[in-house]
């Protein structure tokens, strides 16, 4: 069978206007296996939450700065 004649793109059935890959075209059936390898690696990398799916690594709890000044400041203490 000569494949030079196939798209790589085909109608779907069912009489919408949807394309498929084209499985008789070599370029056709690259992009499907393509397809499936890279959905199987996402799942794979989603379920063992690695790569881009990784979470955020723990930070500490913010906590304000120490107070380098006694309170109340000076101006505000009452005169003798």
């Amino acid at each position: 069978m000569n494949h030079d004649d196939e798209p790589v793109f085909k109608r779907s059935k069912g009489g919408t206007n949807r394309y498929t890959y084209n499985p008789s075209n070599p370029i056709g059936l690259a992009l499907i296996i393509i397809s499936l390898v890279f959905a199987a690696t996402m799942m794979i990398l989603m379920a063992n939450r690695a790569g881009p799916f990784k979470p955020a690594p723990a930070t500490k709890p913010w906590n304000p700065p120490a107070y380098d000044y006694n309170w109340p400041p000076p101006s505000s203490m009452p005169t003798p």
